[in-house]
């Protein structure tokens, strides 16, 4: 009597391969960098201007509001 265990016994026959199709999106430019990114700059320069406005809030201000709106993470 043959003691060894065919179900579990495999092949490359019987293995199947699973292959994901390939998709081809037509985009124009990838950017591997945001830094390249054309918008990036405008981006930046409107930061600076609200920061120099006194725009925006402090550390503390992000802090308090954070912690007033999620008090389970304390």
């Amino acid at each position: 009597m043959d003691n060894s265990n065919k179900k579990y016994k495999t092949t490359d026959s019987i293995i199947s391969k699973v292959e994901e199709p390939t998709i081809v999106y037509n985009s124009e430019k990838t950017y591997a960098n945001i830094e390249d990114h054309p918008l990036f700059a405008k981006v930046i320069e409107k930061s600076k201007k609200e920061a120099s406005e006194g725009k925006g809030s402090t550390t503390e201000e992000v802090m308090k509001r954070v912690s007033e709106k999620f008090s389970f993470l304390k």
